[in-house]
């Protein structure tokens, strides 16, 4: 992440998190391997992620379960951002609009954010963009909303 400064405690948290995902899921390792942490603050997280040919479709085009499984892992990832917490539940609705497409070695940003964290449901909403260049212009390829089932905390 920019910055010289040190990594606040909700980054670490965030960042350990994350590690933690890719090495208990095969799934998220697959495809994930390559995504790195871009911001932190409570209840936002930015990631970003070059497009390779594992997470393409058979159109050349990022994969649609693939913009379904970010928008599954940055809703936990935001909700862990939100309050420190280690479990950030398991999903019970899930929507998906995809909006454009993305080709491989495009650089994509992925925002998740918690829209509300109450005492057993959370609400995330999760963005995917292709990162145009100078950063500045970014096209929405996948806007998603998460719902997860979460334990108080104690």
């Amino acid at each position: 992440m920019a910055g010289i400064s040190a990594p606040s405690a909700t980054e670490t948290h965030v960042q350990n998190h994350i590690t933690h995902l890719l090495t208990a899921s095969p799934v998220y390792s697959h495809l994930f391997s390559g995504l790195k942490l871009h911001s932190v603050s409570t209840g936002t997280v930015k990631a970003r992620l070059s497009l390779e040919p594992h997470l393409l479709n058979s159109k050349d085009s990022l994969h649609g379960s693939v913009s379904c499984a970010l928008i599954d892992m940055m809703g936990g990832v935001a909700v862990a951002s939100y309050d420190r917490r280690d479990d950030t539940g398991v999903s019970t609705d899930m929507h998906v609009m995809f909006i454009s497409g993305a080709k491989k070695g495009d650089l994509i940003e992925v925002e998740g954010r918690v829209v509300r964290c109450g005492g057993t449901l959370a609400f995330t909403e999760v963005e995917v963009r292709k990162v145009g260049i100078g950063e500045w212009r970014q096209d929405v390829i996948a806007k998603g909303t998460h719902t997860k089932f979460v334990r108080p905390q104690r």
